[in-house]
């Protein structure tokens, strides 16, 4: 096996309020749609939601019938500037994103801002300062 990963999938049991959040607020392009399953336009590492029924059906394993808690992934989002990542968090709270906090000089020399979708994942945007 070659240990790098070519996807990344968000399993949940809110798909279309999750891919609005991903299209409206993140904006993100669609790909791929079929039924609870949303592949989104991304260079490199392929993004994609489904649901855990459609996981379920196709491994039959019984941890997709449960409901998931907890922090499950963090996306952290590369900003070009540190005005960019103070721009794109107050847009994409205007927009619906749950903020959780809000830009900062962070003491591992990134400005960083967290917001969370949905589904309660807290994600990140950055920039190197």
């Amino acid at each position: 096996m070659q240990a790098q990963i070519n996807m990344i999938g968000i399993i949940t049991d809110q798909f279309e309020t999750m891919k609005t959040f991903y299209t409206d607020v993140l904006g993100f392009q669609v790909k791929l749609e079929m039924p609870n399953y949303v592949e989104f336009e991304q260079t490199g590492v392929r993004f994609a939601i489904s649901t855990n029924a459609v996981m379920h059906e196709v491994t039959s394993h019984k941890s997709y019938t449960k409901p998931a808690t907890g922090q499950r992934l963090e996306l952290a989002f590369k900003e070009d500037t540190a005005a960019a990542v103070d721009t794109t968090y107050a847009e994409i709270v205007e927009k619906g994103a749950t903020p959780i906090t809000p830009p900062a000089d962070m003491p591992w020399g990134q400005r960083a801002a967290f917001f969370a979708d949905p589904d309660g994942n807290i994600h990140e945007l950055f920039t190197d300062i």
